[in-house]
């Protein structure tokens, strides 16, 4: 069993930042979980280094081009690295078998001629590198996504590719095939698009104007268009056209941000009819993070969240935890550093990281640092071992991008009641009659126990604290079962705890500090 997953591959015309962040975590969220339900996984994120935006970035900093390129690519593999992404292939379409591929494409399509070259005059947004319709822009003429970005219009030789005669086939496609493209809003926003006949789509940049891309095969004095360049790297990361990709590409799942919906929907499934090429078996769409009040970020507002500094403060699982747990799957998502703080030191530390403290201490105080026997249970002890099992099961079933805040809900749901439970039962008291140690002892083991269950889950979602945690109880992760599933009571009475540390350390607010 197979399944391939991609995130949009990112321009460097700047530093990684909280979206590149969320869809990468997300996608590594997806690969984690599959990889526990025993599936054979490729996740590919990478660097689009092609285009006017990052030639221009690198001329701003009077920096070669090379040196550029391979500055950025480093700095997104570190920032990747740091989030605890395993990526199984980084993306760099600089790459020489890249561009061979995209040329191999562009000439399969201009022979079939479906490639035109014809003068066209455009409303062109840099932003973007996409050329815009009137119905596109605001009221004032501008790009929604780059406002400040002046809207050029640019009269100029181009070649362009047949768009409309595959239009109704792509219609077809996405009835025959309801889950092409979920959340169900964006399918709807997809299908919008696609009701009206198609214009051709400009598939290249003269080179007086960009020189940083893939030569056109067919024409010398042209560079590709950046999008189609980009968009052909889930294809070359997995050996096509050469190698044996079929079996990759039949499971492969493009995970996008809601503004390259158009790119991904269209152009892509049209690129590849157009090359007889099979097309992808899923989109799946997220939205954007917005700061406090739902405010755009902005540098000059100050409500930028930068990934980096979320881990040098607090950890990547701090930041792995906020972006899993609070993203909706139709509608703009809220955060700040004080957001994640907030759930950090609430969720993580106090319900979660306290509760394996207290427990985990308790036994190593009162049972000589190991796991204590389980006697009898209680009905209160089989609701809340119920409960545990019921949270943690979803971690145990194949996950949708959309499904993954309903789990971490779950947990941390389950983990409250946890808490309960553990404050009801006061083993400190228990522990003082020698007719109820017994009891104690149950009460500890069920609760250290069920913790187990829910690190073995959350290895999907903060893998580095959920590994330090199951040291703590012994349990290492090295034991886990393939494929995964929540199991009562695998921890052997008996077994000597390891060191119990901080599992989430508190984080005070910097006026506070």
């Amino acid at each position: 069993m197979k399944s391939y997953i991609t995130t949009p591959i990112y321009y460097v015309n700047g530093s990684p930042h909280i979206g590149h962040a969320y869809t990468s975590i997300v996608a590594d969220i997806l690969k984690r979980n599959r990889q526990a339900l025993g599936y054979d996984m490729m996740l590919s994120t990478g660097v689009d280094e092609h285009g006017q935006k990052n030639q221009e970035a690198a001329a701003d900093l009077g920096m070669d081009i090379t040196e550029y390129l391979d500055m950025r690519g480093a700095e997104f593999r570190k920032v990747f690295d740091m989030l605890d992404v395993t990526y199984d292939y980084f993306v760099r379409t600089s790459q020489d078998g890249h561009k061979t591929a995209v040329a191999g494409m562009e000439q399969t399509i201009f022979d079939k001629g479906l490639i035109v070259k014809h003068e066209y005059t455009g409303q062109y947004c840099k932003g973007c590198e996409q050329f815009k319709k009137e119905s596109d822009l605001t009221e004032d003429g501008q790009c929604p996504l780059h406002p400040t970005m002046q809207i050029e219009e640019i009269d100029e030789t181009n070649y362009f590719l047949k768009m409309e005669p595959f239009r109704q086939a792509l219609q077809k496609h996405i009835e025959d095939n309801p889950d092409f493209v979920t959340p169900e809003h964006f399918k709807t926003e997809l299908k919008q698009m696609l009701a009206e006949p198609l214009e051709d789509l400009c598939i290249s940049r003269p080179k007086s104007r960009v020189t940083l891309g893939v030569d056109l095969p067919f024409d010398q004095s042209f560079v590709t268009y950046v999008w189609f360049d980009a968009l052909t790297n889930y294809l070359t990361n997995i050996d096509w056209p050469d190698g044996d990709y079929q079996a990759w590409w039949a499971t492969c799942e493009h995970l996008i941000g809601k503004d390259i919906l158009k790119p991904h929907g269209v152009y892509w499934p049209i690129m590849l009819m157009a090359a007889d090429l099979p097309l992808p078996k899923k989109l799946s769409v997220h939205s954007h993070w917005v700061g406090a009040g739902g405010v755009k970020m902005s540098k000059s507002i100050g409500n930028v969240v930068d990934p980096v500094e979320i881990v040098d403060t607090m950890g990547a699982d701090a930041l792995r935890w906020y972006l899993a747990r609070h993203m909706r799957a139709d509608t703009d998502s809220q955060i700040s550093v004080e957001y994640i703080r907030q759930a950090y030191n609430s969720e993580l530390g106090n319900k979660i990281g306290n509760l394996l403290s207290r427990a985990a201490k308790f036994a190593r105080s009162r049972f000589d640092g190991h796991l204590p026997d389980r006697h009898d249970l209680t009905s209160e002890d089989e609701a809340i071992r119920a409960a545990v099992m019921k949270a943690t099961e979803g971690f145990a079933n194949w996950l949708d991008l959309a499904d993954i805040p309903h789990r971490v809900q779950d947990v941390i749901t389950v983990c409250d009641e946890m808490n309960n439970y553990f404050a009801e039962q006061a083993p400190w008291d228990l522990i003082k009659d020698p007719a109820t140690v017994e009891r104690c002892q149950t009460v500890i083991y069920v609760t250290l126990d069920c913790l187990r269950i829910v690190f073995e889950a959350l290895r999907q979602v903060i893998p580095a604290s959920a590994d330090k945690a199951l040291g703590m109880l012994n349990s290492p992760a090295d034991d886990i079962a393939c494929p995964w599933r929540p199991e009562l009571d695998t921890l052997p009475a008996g077994t000597p705890l390891g060191e119990i540390a901080t599992l989430y350390p508190r984080v005070n607010a910097p006026e506070a500090a």
